[in-house]
């Protein structure tokens, strides 16, 4: 499968630099020139793998020019088997609903669901290629504590996290910055994730730095990521073993979403994608009207969704454009301007697949609160934005993904019930551990001299 740019699809890549690059020197996204489309006959055949089996089968199709079926078989087994369910995900029910629980890795997130499978790809590929990478990402809370589980003493990599100052839980913060491995280095922005995106997305562009540091990325615009979270929307649709099936998912970032919009293109039945958002509400707004303004970033109780520049965003726009890269390209300098409406015929096509709701700060909180009086589960914030937004559209066989456990939000579930869950025994250590990061201004030239004086 070759990939372009959204941003100038005249070049092909493979899928060694779209995983390896992460962001295309153009600033763009890597995308599939084209998807393969399962017919009902070719689902059925799916159906009853069980979950290794159906990321091999689902993320061959977009690799098999860089790791062999038996390899990347290998991979999977590997990346799954510490976590605690058998299946790597699970659903539950939470009153008409059904929860999708993704949080069941190390880190108590869905991104260890695509992190730990990343993290053995790229040593896969250093052990065929004699290099040094050194991956900088930015965190919202989950991605780095991921991000660093599955990267951590692995040799020929360092990983440098980028999270904003003050603006994470306490428990998320505490899962990076108190592991010891020497190849791993946690940056504090003093600013919000937008502020560290920008700075990731920065250093990308300086293609001279990037490549004197051998730069990789592993946030969500990594299209590995996408490809490895696409995988729980067919294994759950195969579960529940509906006619067809709609999600809410808690996003800020677009990521978790168009993954479920790929699955949908690739002929999964996803009648919606609900966009479930907290009170940064720009893509809530974007979606139900067009309005893709971005306003200042609010802190909530749900800081992983705290962002008001959606980095996958982009890879929408180029497919409700006729994957045409030029007009894409003129958006998105739009979009940098602060001065992008999406047009009636563009919102209608949006509309065909996504919906979507906001839930502010009481709203969540009450959430909770009902939650765990009707049905006795705590839900961490998250998921409790994506239970509110599915309930407010009344969506029939409806899927909430459950992003996170709620042991990671202590303060949010106390100031809703009174009381939080408690971390699993093999991660209560890092409550009274020494933590270890360093606080920078929002400043690239400041983060690139501390990523040079450590490689």
């Amino acid at each position: 499968m070759k990939y372009v740019s959204t941003r100038d699809n005249t070049k092909e890549y493979n899928f060694e630099r779209v995983f390896i690059k992460g962001l295309a020197d153009d600033g763009g996204l890597y995308v599939p020139i084209s998807l393969k489309k399962y017919s009902t006959d070719e689902l059925l055949e799916l159906k009853n793998l069980n979950y290794n089996e159906l990321s091999a089968e689902i993320i061959n199709l977009f690799s098999s020019d860089f790791i062999s079926k038996e390899e990347l078989s290998f991979l999977i087994k590997k990346s799954y088997s510490t976590f605690r369910e058998k299946e790597v995900v699970k659903i539950s029910s939470v009153g008409e609903l059904k929860l999708l629980e993704l949080f069941h890795g190390p880190t108590l997130a869905f991104k260890d669901v695509a992190m730990q499978f990343i993290g053995n790809l790229y040593e896969y590929y250093l052990s065929k290629n004699d290099k040094k990478i050194n991956i900088v990402v930015a965190t919202s809370g989950d991605t780095g504590a991921a991000a660093i589980d599955a990267i951590k003493g692995k040799s020929n990599l360092n990983i440098f996290v980028l999270h904003p100052n003050n603006r994470i839980s306490s428990v998320q913060r505490k899962i990076m910055t108190t592991v010891e491995e020497q190849n791993v280095f946690n940056i504090a922005i003093n600013g919000n994730f937008d502020d560290c995106q920008n700075i990731v997305k920065q250093i990308f562009s300086d293609l001279e730095f990037s490549k004197s540091i051998n730069m990789s990325g592993v946030n969500s615009i990594n299209w590995a990521r996408i490809i490895a979270q696409t995988v729980y929307y067919f294994f759950s649709y195969f579960k529940l073993d509906k006619e067809t099936v709609s999600f809410s998912v808690p996003t800020g970032n677009f990521g978790d979403v168009f993954a479920g919009y790929l699955a949908k293109k690739m002929g999964l039945p996803i009648d919606k994608l609900i966009v479930a958002t907290n009170e940064n509400d720009i893509l809530h707004r974007a979606i139900s009207k067009g309005d893709y303004v971005s306003r200042e970033v609010k802190e909530t109780s749900s800081p992983s969704m705290d962002i008001q520049l959606a980095s996958n965003f982009e890879r929408l726009i180029y497919y409700i454009n006729n994957s045409d890269s030029v007009k894409t390209a003129d958006i998105m300098k739009k979009i940098k301007q602060n001065s992008y409406q999406i047009d009636k015929s563009n919102l209608e096509i949006i509309q065909k697949d996504f919906l979507s709701e906001s839930c502010n700060e009481q709203e969540t909180l009450d959430i909770i609160k009902k939650n765990y009086e009707e049905n006795n589960m705590i839900l961490d914030p998250h998921t409790a934005v994506g239970v509110g937004a599915a309930n407010k559209l009344s969506i029939n066989d409806c899927v909430v993904l459950s992003t996170a456990h709620p042991c990671k939000f202590p303060e949010a579930t106390n100031n809703a019930i009174n009381k939080n869950e408690k971390l699993p025994e093999e991660l209560r250590y890092v409550l009274d551990k020494d933590e270890n990061f360093q606080v920078l201004k929002n400043n690239v030239e400041e983060v690139k001299n501390f990523i040079k004086s450590k490689v």
